[in-house]
């Protein structure tokens, strides 16, 4: 018993410190850029012979142990697709996928020991058999259910942002900018997902990649039926040579009246989504209040 005790306290140890350096890790990768550049051109290889960090004799080895686990665990996941997921929810940045994989382990390890002790606890051998394996599994599929429901947020808020953000790029087109300064003028002016990723294909479009690839790779990143609309349309328009502020207008208009459809259908699904709860909740506690005092006054007759 005290050994699964120790067991769990450490995995859910070591699971606190692998968020902590996730959560950090952006931070840490500016100040090792600036270290790095402040050292260009004085680096010498006498330096590189000295002794490594804790970070790198400890940490990235049990994180790579760690996230080759994870992976033997589920042989249809890959190190790719992880980071398909985290680019589609917005955490490439912070949270890489070895470190991703490493925290399913943790968490998988931390869960099965701690389940383990409670069932013990409840019904012996059998219930820590029982409760281990449901709180490992669920503790291994709690990061990809987070990152999945994080990338289907940003997902609808690309599909919100989508119609005001062509209709600035329509309006920049027609006064004069080429498509590429539309989309530098966009990124100046708004904030959010749909904002970022215009600003990653833009980056990419600048350092050489073709616009009709860079544009694929945002519908790549973010599945959303009118960005694919709008990123076949642009790249229809530049291969035909039409008008790219007309076409902007039409997405634009097409990208509105699909948001608002997509409203009405959330609110027509809103009554059915409230009948449960209704019938859970509030209509025990409309019975009781209801038929209570009847039932204490038949009660006292007989």
């Amino acid at each position: 018993m005290s050994m699964l005790l120790v067991s769990a306290l450490l995995a859910i140890a070591a699971a606190a410190f692998l968020v902590g350096e996730a959560v950090t890790q952006p931070a840490q990768q500016r100040r090792r850029s600036m270290r790095r550049a402040a050292r260009y051109g004085r680096v010498r290889l006498a330096s590189r012979q000295g002794p490594e960090s804790f970070r790198e004799r400890v940490v990235d080895p049990l994180k790579a142990k760690l996230a080759e686990w994870a992976l033997r665990l589920n042989p249809r996941m890959s190190v790719a697709t992880v980071s398909a997921k985290l680019l589609a929810a917005g955490l490439s940045r912070s949270v890489s996928p070895t470190s991703f994989l490493a925290l399913k382990s943790v968490l998988g390890l931390g869960g099965l020991g701690f389940g383990a002790l409670v069932g013990m606890g409840f019904g012996g051998a059998f219930g820590g058999i029982l409760f281990g394996g449901i709180a490992g599994f669920a503790g291994f599929w709690l990061p990809d259910f987070t990152v999945s429901s994080r990338a289907r947020k940003r997902r609808e808020r690309v599909r919100v942002e989508l119609p005001d953000a062509l209709d600035l790029l329509a309006v920049s087109v027609e006064a004069g900018l080429g498509f590429d300064g539309a989309i530098g003028k966009l990124t100046e002016h708004m904030r959010g997902p749909l904002i970022e990723e215009f600003g990653l294909a833009l980056s990419e479009m600048r350092v050489g990649e073709g616009r009709a690839d860079a544009l694929r790779g945002m519908t790549e990143r973010v599945p959303a039926p009118e960005l694919e609309a709008f990123v076949r349309a642009v790249i229809q328009a530049d291969q035909l040579g039409m008008s790219l502020g007309r076409i902007l207008r039409v997405q634009a208009a097409d990208a509105r009246l699909r948001r608002q459809a997509a409203a009405e259908e959330r609110a027509m699904k809103a009554p059915i989504k409230m009948l449960f709860p209704t019938a859970l909740f509030i209509f025990p506690a409309m019975f009781l209040v209801i038929l209570g005092p009847a039932l204490i006054n038949i009660s006292k007759v007989f």
